[in-house]
């Protein structure tokens, strides 16, 4: 049986960000939205953490961490403004926020 490496993970990385991506561009609900970035975001930390662990070295780790910590804030921000403009639209569609500019 043939062992996992870096490569395996790399592309694996890639395909996960791929479909964030995908997820990014194609749809028009907000929640989604911010899934598919949090899907990129966990992309870029199996990365972080597979060139960490290849080179033993770990600051790529320390970095995931950061990367998890700005992630959770971004998911708090993001979620209170999808309820605030659920609660003025009735709808979470991005197409309906540029109606909420002064």
């Amino acid at each position: 049986m043939s062992e996992i490496t870096i490569h395996h993970y790399i592309a694996l990385s890639a395909i996960i960000f791929s479909i964030g991506v995908a997820g990014v561009l194609t749809r028009k609900n907000a929640i989604i939205l911010f899934m598919s970035i949090e899907l990129m975001l966990n992309s870029s930390n199996l990365a972080l953490i597979a060139f960490a662990s290849f080179m033993s070295n770990p600051v790529g780790q320390i970095f995931a961490l950061f990367v998890i910590a700005v992630a959770a804030a971004e998911v708090g921000v993001g979620l209170a403004i999808i309820v605030t403009v659920y609660r003025n639209r009735n709808s979470i569609n991005i197409d309906d926020v540029h109606l909420m500019k002064g």
